[in-house]
């Protein structure tokens, strides 16, 4: 019965490892998108005419 245990809380483990490093991944990657598109609204704010 330990066994039992021990296998799903390393099953456990390793499934919260891979979504941590998907939740990071795509964090670190929604925040350069939305950094390259604030520089680019940014650059073109002088060309706008209201």
């Amino acid at each position: 019965m330990n066994e039992k245990i021990y296998k799903t809380m390393g099953r456990a483990g390793a499934g919260n490892l891979a979504i941590g490093v998907c939740v990071l991944v795509c964090g670190l990657s929604c925040g350069i998108l939305l950094i390259v598109s604030g520089a680019r609204l940014l650059k073109q704010k002088s060309e706008i005419l209201f």
